[in-house]
């Protein structure tokens, strides 16, 4: 019995599970647009930075609602905070751009 376990423990690896789909066709005549995306950040002092303005963080999400009505809410958002920030000034930034729709909002850090 162990025998056969041993042979049964070196074969499965090598057994190879096929899945047979088919692929869509992409178009080679059209061209990949360039992604456009929106990056909002905070510095040390707590002003926030979107689309080159300043902003406090009592105006800001009203402002920033305004200034994002006319886009595509699938666009991506970077955040960019100062580490030296309180984690609730950065969870309002990225609150403030979920509620205004936008689905794809990522942390940017450096590593």
């Amino acid at each position: 019995m162990l025998v056969l376990m041993a042979i049964l423990m070196v074969t499965a690896p090598t057994i190879i599970y096929e899945e047979n789909i088919t692929l869509p066709q992409g178009s080679k005549t059209k061209t990949l647009q360039q992604v456009k995306s929106i990056e909002v950040s905070m510095d040390k002092k707590g002003v926030i930075h979107f689309m080159k303005e300043k902003f406090d963080k009592l105006s800001f999400p009203d402002r920033f609602l305004l200034k994002t009505q006319a886009l595509d809410k699938r666009i991506p958002v970077y955040i960019r905070a100062d580490e030296r920030l309180p984690y609730r000034d950065v969870m309002f930034l990225l609150k403030t751009v979920k509620e205004a729709g936008f689905s794809k909002v990522s942390l940017v850090t450096d590593g």
